[in-house]
């Protein structure tokens, strides 16, 4: 009789086992829904079809480069952008190491993402990546990569405006110099971007006999700054008081670098004028000792919101460009340093005018999107 009752206990418990088993199993499946619940009193009329029943698409951000203020201010809006329109959204770097990069499409394809922005990609192999994409149905959007993927069907290249980047801060050099000046040239070749700046560069000299070019470096390293700052050490050491004018730098990372190395030997006579910006080098023109006088820039958390919006609009199936370039901004050295209070990427705007602010590819439809997903 024991045994029998024993029996009958084990088998209640062990279907009683199987049932929470089976509950867990299907609230395992549910825990990413494939529909975000919005504003009920917000109609989603008048969006495109894509987007109207509250499906929610997941996109895939994926860039090379890492570990700088530009990038973590490039992903966060994306990431924002997406996420105010309805979107899912996954960010990824690779911090420079080609390889992660390109295991990280590939592993993104065998994934259910409907858009991919793959930033940085300067090589055939992304082109080969972004090409696999694309024939399997995936939209996809690139930033500061190889103008080569503008050539793919329906991909969008964009990227700052690299040719106004170098313009501006070549002509406040020019202007300030009255065209007489010896120069020290910052820069790298190999990457898109440069190969632009370079160009406008070299114009610039063969347009201004005055401007000469008696020194040039340029590393793209883990540790660009530093061997940055150690060459230009070297130069000043080479060239005396009055030999040298101004530094051109074509990246932060250069600009960086060359402060340091004029703020340590006392060679305040020379002028940095640059390229990019970051919380780090805002905090460096602020000092009014530093020789980083302008640098031209463009905000990188709307270079990450515009590419979404881009992407919002391949996933509509609305009409999108092969490039697109972003307006570039000169910030001003001086003007930093007369605000009463620290100046940073997030209140630049209260010191340059239109900085971060953009109505690209904002239709009227991504406006009600925010509204009904609004929290």
């Amino acid at each position: 009789m024991n045994n029998k009752i024993f029996h009958s206990a084990f088998i209640f418990i062990l279907v009683f086992t199987l049932l929470l088993t089976g509950c867990a199993s299907n609230s395992g499946e549910t825990t990413e829904p494939e529909k975000r619940k919005g504003n009920p009193d917000v109609s989603l009329e008048n969006v495109p079809e894509r987007f109207a029943g509250g499906e929610r698409a997941k996109i895939k951000v994926i860039r090379k480069i890492g570990g700088d203020d530009h990038t973590a201010q490039f992903l966060a809006g994306a990431k924002e952008e997406g996420e105010a329109l309805g979107f899912q959204v996954d960010v990824f770097t690779a911090n420079g190491d080609t390889a992660k990069f390109h295991d990280a499409i590939a592993q993104g394809l065998e994934e259910d993402y409907d858009g991919f922005i793959i930033s940085h990609g300067d090589d055939a192999a992304t082109v080969n990546a972004v090409q696999k994409l694309v024939d399997a149905g995936k939209s996809v959007v690139t930033f500061d990569s190889t103008e080569k993927l503008a050539q793919i069907e329906n991909v969008t290249l964009t990227s700052q405006d690299d040719e106004a980047l170098a313009t501006l801060a070549l002509d406040q050099l020019i202007k300030d110099t009255n065209g007489e000046a010896n120069i020290v040239y910052l820069w790298v070749d190999g990457f898109p971007p440069m190969v632009r700046r370079n160009q406008v560069y070299q114009e610039k000299l063969a347009s201004n006999s005055g401007i000469k070019e008696i020194e040039r470096f340029g590393v793209a390293a883990a540790d660009t700054s530093v061997k940055t700052q150690n060459a230009v050490a070297a130069m000043l050491n080479k060239h005396p008081k009055g030999e040298i004018d101004a530094i051109f730098a074509t990246w932060d990372a250069f600009a960086i670098g060359a402060a340091r190395a004029i703020k340590e030997a006392g060679r305040d006579e020379i002028k940095i004028y640059g390229i990019d910006v970051s919380n780090a080098d805002l905090q460096e023109m602020q000092d009014k000792s530093s020789s980083w006088k302008y640098t031209a820039a463009v905000d990188p958390k709307l270079i990450g919101a515009v590419d979404m919006r881009l992407l919002a609009k391949k996933l509509a199936g609305e009409e999108t460009p092969a490039t697109y370039n972003l307006e570039a901004s000169l910030i001003s050295g001086e003007v930093l340093g007369k605000s009463d209070e620290p100046i940073n990427m997030v209140n630049l705007a209260d010191t340059v005018e239109g900085w971060g602010q953009s109505t690209a590819f904002e239709e009227e439809w991504m406006k009600r999107l925010k509204e009904y997903y609004k929290k």
